[in-house]
């Protein structure tokens, strides 16, 4: 278990560190601009070199919603943290159901069986709820379909929004079925920790 823990950590604060630098190689690209330093210098080259895959996607979706692209790098900056985060939700969920299944495994108690198969749908469950997630987030900042990652989350996140789409009417310009679709997966989590996960430990970090 302990290696477990230690190995969430370590992708938490490789993220971060990754999300540090990032925004930091951002931040210095901004100031370098504002500054008019020569474009053709070591500086400025190597700084458009490293930022300009994240930038140019972001201008272009704004440049495509009609903003401002001068906006982009604030815009960055926040799906960077946001990218990072549900990295660390997603690690955090298949860790955390290994570690589920290592503790019923290692207690040797009669309803061990059962609760390896509610470590399992609780994991599968959590997943299911950040692939949701970051289905929405994707169509928020115009992802094409085209993206293998968009296509693969709609193909398994449409069997649940499909048929709440369909069922309940949108209010006015708003879909309220993916939080129709949260609270079913929030209350199958909670059924799960009730039933098959009763009297183990839910989460273990």
């Amino acid at each position: 278990m302990l290696v477990i823990q230690s190995l969430f950590l370590f992708v938490t604060w490789g993220v971060t560190a990754v999300i540090v630098a990032a925004i930091v190689l951002i931040v210095m690209r901004s100031v370098v601009n504002y500054m008019d330093v020569n474009p053709f210098s070591w500086l400025a080259v190597n700084l458009r070199r490293s930022t300009e895959p994240v930038l140019a996607p972001v201008r272009a979706v704004l440049r495509g919603s009609r903003l401002d692209p001068k906006v982009a790098p604030f815009i960055a900056v926040i799906l960077i943290i946001v990218a990072g985060y549900l990295v660390v939700l997603v690690v955090g969920s298949v860790l955390n159901t290994i570690a589920g299944i290592i503790h019923a495994v290692s207690n040797r108690q009669l309803g061990a069986p059962v609760a390896i198969i509610g470590y399992l749908v609780f994991g599968f469950l959590s997943l299911y709820t950040l692939a949701m997630f970051i289905r929405i987030i994707f169509s928020w900042v115009g992802m094409s379909y085209a993206n293998r990652l968009v296509r693969f989350l709609f193909i398994i996140t449409e069997p649940l929004l499909g048929p709440l789409r369909r069922t309940i009417p949108p209010m006015g310009m708003f879909d309220v079925s993916p939080i129709v679709a949260f609270i079913i997966l929030w209350l199958c989590k909670a059924a799960v920790a009730g039933t098959l996960l009763r009297g183990w430990p839910v989460e273990f970090f």
